[in-house]
């Protein structure tokens, strides 16, 4: 039931990605501006994911100021997040109540964040 919704909604914006299988997919589509953004069904959850940077060894609490300022002010759906050693954008919606718009305002949001956000994060990149 799942991958069907999941999969129809990808289908629907002509997403170029990948059925990993257990209720992964990857989307791969740099034209959409989202290269390797992971979905992941865990129920009750849709994870939306994707690899911004590593965090750097320096500068990190001048980086980390500035991902809670785009948290606050910039995005709309989901927010930076330290994992380990890198910096993710995360989201994540309930299945049984997601509809096609919440999905794909989701996926824009992460589209629009990691281009406008780009060369704000890069300065920090080592």
């Amino acid at each position: 039931m799942a991958e069907n919704k999941i999969e129809q909604y990808l289908i629907e914006m002509m997403l170029s990605y990948r059925d990993l299988g257990d209720n992964l997919w990857l989307l791969d589509d740099e034209e959409q501006g989202m290269p390797q953004v992971a979905i992941m069904y865990a129920s009750p959850l849709v994870v939306f994911r994707t690899l911004v940077m590593d965090a750097p060894q320096e500068h990190r609490l001048e980086l980390f100021t500035k991902l809670l300022e785009l948290n606050a002010n910039e995005l709309v759906h989901g927010a930076y997040a330290l994992e380990q050693e890198q910096v993710v954008l995360i989201d994540t919606l309930e299945y049984d109540t997601m509809d096609f718009e919440e999905f794909r305002a989701t996926l824009d949001a992460f589209s629009l964040a990691l281009t406008q956000h780009y060369h704000i994060l890069s300065a920090y990149r080592t």
